[in-house]
């Protein structure tokens, strides 16, 4: 049993206030008798829930890509910071979902997001080994010699890591544009791995994890992820 007025947030009617007020104007109906009462006990698999004549099924799974911009901070609140829950319909916010693992303030790039515990852990549990690749903007002196040393394993934090795959996209004045692709994931992981073998960071954006691309999905927009998608993080 629940309270109404928290099931309807978590089937995404609305924020707490939305859903004060969808209540108040008679919008909602409990086993088809009109419900104004958001505490009200209802247990979802007995009581038949609508808003504006449509059934609502409560909480259902929901796995979201965001392409996130620079200057946010992965956590779903900060009192100093731009979060990038901030970034999501105001809705989802009240979804329970949460972000699969972390971006640092300057890394760009493909971001999950769940409300789905398990799968969350699956994800993020090393014993997966999901892989995750980044382009990768780098300063220093001798690239090529640096490359060869990024394939291999390193001890980072107490850790070792295996090795990464890397290509150079393009040589540049001073550095390169790389492909990193590594199975960890641990925190600031590429940016300790080039520091380790004397390369600068420069600019960080992470473009795969497992098979999901984050293609050409504009900096601060998302999308839900495909059926397929999900999928393809349990073979």
């Amino acid at each position: 049993m629940e309270r109404l007025d928290k099931f309807l947030c978590g089937s995404g009617a609305g924020t707490r206030s939305q859903v004060k007020d969808i209540l108040k104007a008679g919008r909602v109906t409990v086993d088809g008798n009109p419900e104004k009462d958001g505490s009200r006990k209802i247990d979802p698999a007995v009581h038949t829930v609508t808003l504006d004549g449509q059934p609502l099924g409560g909480k259902r799974r929901m796995v979201v890509m965001l392409n996130k911009p620079a200057g946010y901070v992965t956590a779903t609140e900060d009192a100093a910071e731009k979060t990038v829950m901030e970034l999501l319909p105001e809705a989802w916010r009240h979804m329970d979902l949460r972000p699969v693992g972390r971006l640092d303030k300057a890394t760009e790039g493909l971001l999950l997001f769940t409300n789905d515990g398990a799968f969350a852990n699956r994800l993020m549990h090393p014993s997966h080994e999901v892989e995750k690749c980044y382009l990768t903007w780098v300063q220093g002196e001798d690239v090529g010699e640096a490359v060869e040393y990024l394939r291999y394993p390193m001890e980072i934090d107490g850790y070792m890591t295996r090795g990464a795959e890397v290509d150079i996209i393009s040589l540049l004045p001073g550095g390169a544009e790389l492909a990193i692709t590594i199975h960890e994931g641990r925190n600031r992981q590429v940016r300790k791995m080039c520091a380790a073998v004397g390369l600068r960071v420069t600019k960080l954006r992470r473009v795969r994890e497992g098979s999901v691309e984050l293609g050409d999905l504009p900096a601060g927009k998302w999308r839900s992820l495909t059926a397929e998608e999900i999928a393809s993080f349990d073979r």
